[in-house]
This record gives structure tokens, C-alpha cells and sequence, in this order.
């Protein structure tokens, strides 16, 4: 059966995937382990927060694909004595399988193979990586339909969250306000998480504010001057998007989220600004 994917050289020289179905590169630019780096393992301050944290760190992996995050993260921080229960999410196992087939290219699962594979066919793994004990749990399904079952409750609440959905353009329904609502509201308010993404597009920041979020500005990666974190706590974003943004958002012709899952650029409704305004990151000013 003809594959869905197939294996590019970026500009980099690193090997990744591209979805023929979405017609979109995996990790495009720079690869996937300097990608992930950038934007997850380093923004995320995942080092310095797993050395001061007793007990689960526990990560959500949105959008397993090809597993590079995910791997990237295990060894940029393997030397840290932690137990990490990583939590992946995916509708489909098929990148991560040819992925495997292609491991040599690919150059980032060295020592993960045999543990990526329990993990497809138990879809559950456990074992040690250097000083380090790892869970591994992986979910094949619709994330948004998934969210929205009760049993999403019972799902470990995140400390930091690798959000790496297909772009609005190609995969609208994994960035509505309705879903980033439905994921704050299953954070514990009590501990601080944090969730990078790639994209520093108006509308998505808009999104994520209208959802519950505080939102700042995100570090550089390759491809992307800036991106985008949030989080559930002020005191997980270095520089929060200030007072003067709103403006920004106001006079875009591309604020509005997403309500129905079909992408399209609207300005912000009246409804929109005014509960920006509102916003608790911006209430006080």
C-alpha cells in the first residue's frame, strides 16, 4: 500500500517527513531535534523545572507524529533525576511507523526504537532513561472528540503541555477557542503548566487568551522569528504580551478565532474585544 509520507531533506541538511495528505513538512527548516529544542525542551525551561520538582512531572504530547518532540525532550533531559509521565496524542499511528522504517535518515531515535514500538502495540511503556524512570502512554484518537468525554478527566494533569497540531490552515479544528477552552479547564489550577506552539499568528493568541490562557511572546526558532506560550500562571511566561497588543489585535484583519472549525480571517467582533479587554492580563491596566 502506498505510504501517506514520505522522507525530505530540509535546507538544514536534517532529514524529516512531509504528510502528503496535508500537504505539510514536519519540522520544516531546521529539523526536528533543533526545532524541539528551541521550542519546547528550552522555552519550556524543561531542565531547570525537572531539577527543582519532587514526584510525576507529567507532559501531554499533542500531536505525537513522527515522536521527535517527544524523544528530543527525553534526551535533553535524561541526566535529570525525575519520573516523567509523557502522555501522547495522536489520530494516527502512521507517522511514527514509517518514521521508524526510515530511523537511519531520521537520526533522532537512537535507543528509543525498541520502546517506541512497545509503545505502538501496548500503546503503554515503561522504562529507564539514565536517571530517569519514564511512563509512556499513548492515545489514538480525534483530540478534540476526546477531550470533550468525561473520561478526559481522569487523564494526569499536565505540567507542560508539546502542542504540535497540523496548521490552522490544513487542521482548523485543533485550533478553535472551544477546544483550548475545554483543555484549560482540564489543567489543576494548582499547578503551573505551560504550552508552547510554532505559530505567533494574531488569531491564535487571541484564541488562547479568550480560552483562559495569559499568553507571552515565544522564542525564535528557525523557521519562526517568534512564537507563542502560554500558560494557566503568569509566572510561567517571561514576557507576557503587553497592554499595547490589544491594539495590534484590534486593527488586525485576522483576530477572530475560529468558532467553527473552518479556517477563515475576520476581524475581532465586539463580543471578542471587549472580553479581551477583560482579561485578567489586561484587566488591571
Amino acid at each position: 500500500m502506498p505510504s501517506n509520507y514520505r522522507l525530505v531533506q530540509l535546507a538544514s541538511g536534517a532529514h524529516s517527513i512531509h504528510s502528503l495528505a496535508h500537504r505539510e513538512t514536519f519540522h520544516p527548516v531546521i529539523g526536528p531535534v533543533l526545532e524541539a529544542e528551541a521550542l519546547y525542551v528550552n522555552q519550556l525551561r524543561l531542565r531547570e523545572r525537572l531539577a527543582g520538582h519532587a514526584g510525576e512531572f507529567v507532559i501531554w504530547d499533542v500531536g505525537l507524529g513522527a515522536a521527535a518532540n517527544a524523544v528530543t525532550v527525553l534526551r535533553a533531559t535524561a541526566g535529570i533525576p525525575a519520573h516523567i509521565r509523557l502522555v501522547s496524542f495522536d489520530c494516527t499511528p502512521e507517522p511514527l511507523e514509517f518514521s521508524l522504517q526510515n530511523a537511519a535518515a531520521l537520526g533522532y531515535f537512537g535507543g528509543f526504537e525498541a520502546h517506541l514500538q512497545t509503545l505502538l502495540r501496548d500503546h503503554h511503556v515503561h522504562f529507564a532513561n539514565d536517571r530517569q524512570t519514564v511512563d509512556w502512554d499513548l492515545h489514538l484518537a480525534d483530540f478534540p472528540t476526546l477531550l470533550n468525554q468525561p473520561a478526559a478527566a481522569a487523564l494526569p494533569k499536565p505540567h507542560a503541555i508539546l502542542f504540535d497540531a497540523f496548521s490552522p490552515a490544513k487542521n482548523p479544528h485543533m485550533w478553535t477557542p472551544q477546544l483550548f477552552t475545554r483543555l484549560f479547564q482540564l489543567l489543576d489550577p494548582a499547578r503551573p503548566c505551560a504550552l508552547p506552539t510554532y505559530s505567533r499568528a494574531t488569531m491564535l493568541r487571541v484564541t488562547l487568551l479568550l480560552a483562559g490562557f495569559y499568553v507571552g511572546v515565544g522564542h525564535a526558532t528557525g523557521e519562526k522569528e517568534e512564537t507563542t506560550l502560554a500558560a494557566n500562571s503568569l509566572s510561567l511566561l517571561a514576557e507576557p504580551l503587553p497592554p499595547k497588543w490589544l491594539q495590534r489585535a484590534r486593527v488586525s484583519y485576522s483576530a477572530e478565532p475560529m468558532w467553527d472549525a473552518i479556517y477563515r480571517q475576520a476581524p475581532l467582533t465586539e463580543e471578542s474585544w471587549a472580553r479581551l479587554q477583560a482579561h485578567p492580563q489586561f484587566a488591571t491596566t
